[in-house]
């Protein structure tokens, strides 16, 4: 217990120095929010602690390796599950207990709504509302299955710190190279293929979107990110099993049916999703499970905000969406790429509803970030169209009769 207590004040106090440098840094950081949502995100450090007591969870399995690795934690430095080990064991070498290392990585996850919110604010300047009274970023920041799968002791909180580290990196590489190093780091060592979908949207974004990146980064970027895949490629290929494949399309077709098989036999939450066609795997993918496909009240929970995701995809079912993202800043097109390639991955091997929540909630802010850039400059051209207005209004000439 007092171990617990020293991490706690240690952490706590960690966040403050955070918190404040941030503060300094970005005149539109608001610390007060991202003090709120650290409080926030503990509450449901607790719920999902709880929530191991009753059920099977990774974070257990996790911690039995990491406590069992003893001098041979080094040999667990690889890409994938035994990483999160790999991460934990030092820890549990100093004395932390379950709670305690859970409480480390929740702090993890919390790291990725701080960088979640910068990369919005940075990008996107104006403020967005829904039902004409709601943040809308405020909203997306404290969405609760969001904050349910990235407080354990597992793959969720490390990945979405990483993915959120490097994405709000890449905007200024040259100026936020370490900490586009460390996210990219995080990202591969748990999810090798994961940085493959987003490298790839980096060098699309890099090409045909618009931004402020000078050429010379741009092809700096473009190079490393393909000498890093090819160096990477083997890794990436292994986690399907593919890096001996002479057909690898074939041979990823049979894994996915395979995996997608086991995944619907071995769960109560399956889905056949091998039987869909893609338009509905991919909704499967992004807004199940509903209110008739979960009875629990974690199911419940989940279908309220699936409900609200597909509310909001819904304001960019029109041509002007078309329109904005054929012309769109780099930025947006990276996240609607990666976004895009990992939601079309993932249908192909998932049959579970309760992996499926876990596994969105890494990309859901890239699709957040796409609609949120467009009902922005939506609002923002509805404002210059106003101004607009108002100064021809002031020009017109009186005509006297």
């Amino acid at each position: 217990m007092i171990e617990f207590i020293i991490v706690f004040i240690l952490l706590y106090f960690l966040n403050q120095l955070l918190l404040g440098r941030l503060s300094r840094k970005y005149s539109f950081f608001d610390a007060g929010l991202m003090r709120k949502l650290y409080w926030y995100h503990l509450v449901f450090y607790l719920i999902y602690f709880v929530y191991t007591l009753y059920n099977p969870s990774d974070s257990l399995q996790y911690y039995k390796v990491a406590k069992e690795a003893g001098d041979m934690w080094p040999l667990l430095f690889e890409p994938g599950t035994h990483f999160i080990s790999f991460l934990g064991a030092p820890l549990v070498q100093l004395g932390l207990e379950f709670s305690s290392l859970m409480l480390v990585f929740s702090w993890m996850g919390y790291i990725g709504f701080v960088y979640a919110y910068l990369f919005f604010k940075e990008n996107i300047p104006l403020n967005v509302t829904i039902f004409k009274r709601f943040d809308l970023l405020t909203v997306l920041l404290f969405l609760p299955n969001m904050h349910f799968w990235t407080v354990s002791f597992g793959k969720g909180s490390v990945i979405f710190m990483g993915l959120m580290l490097f994405t709000q990196a890449v905007r200024y590489p040259q100026r936020r190279l370490v900490t586009l190093i460390i996210g990219g780091f995080f990202v591969y060592m748990v999810r090798p293929h994961v940085i493959l979908f987003v490298l790839v949207g980096v060098m699309i974004g890099l090409l045909t979107g618009k931004g402020k990146l000078t050429p010379g980064i741009k092809i700096l970027i473009l190079v490393v990110s393909i000498g890093f895949l090819y160096q990477a490629s083997s890794t990436i290929l292994a986690v399907a099993k593919l890096e001996k494949s002479e057909n690898v399309v074939e041979d990823f077709e049979q894994f996915s049916e395979s995996r997608s098989t086991s995944l619907l036999q071995s769960a109560g939450s399956g889905v056949a999703m091998n039987d869909y066609p893609l338009s509905l795997k991919l909704f499967t993918f992004w807004f199940r499970p509903l209110f008739v496909d979960s009875p629990s009240i974690l199911g419940i929970f989940s279908s309220l905000e699936n409900l609200f995701y597909l509310l909001l995809f819904l304001k960019i079912c029109n041509r002007n969406f078309l329109r904005f993202l054929r012309k769109s800043p780099y930025m947006v097109k990276m996240s609607a790429i990666v976004f895009l390639l990992t939601s079309f991955a993932m249908t192909f091997v998932m049959s579970n509803l309760g992996i499926i929540m876990r596994q969105k909630s890494m990309v859901m802010y890239f699709a957040f970030f796409v609609i949120y850039y467009f009902l922005a400059q939506k609002e923002f051209n509805k404002r210059q169209k106003l101004l607009q207005k108002q100064k021809e209004n002031e020009l017109t000439p009186i005509v006297s009769l």
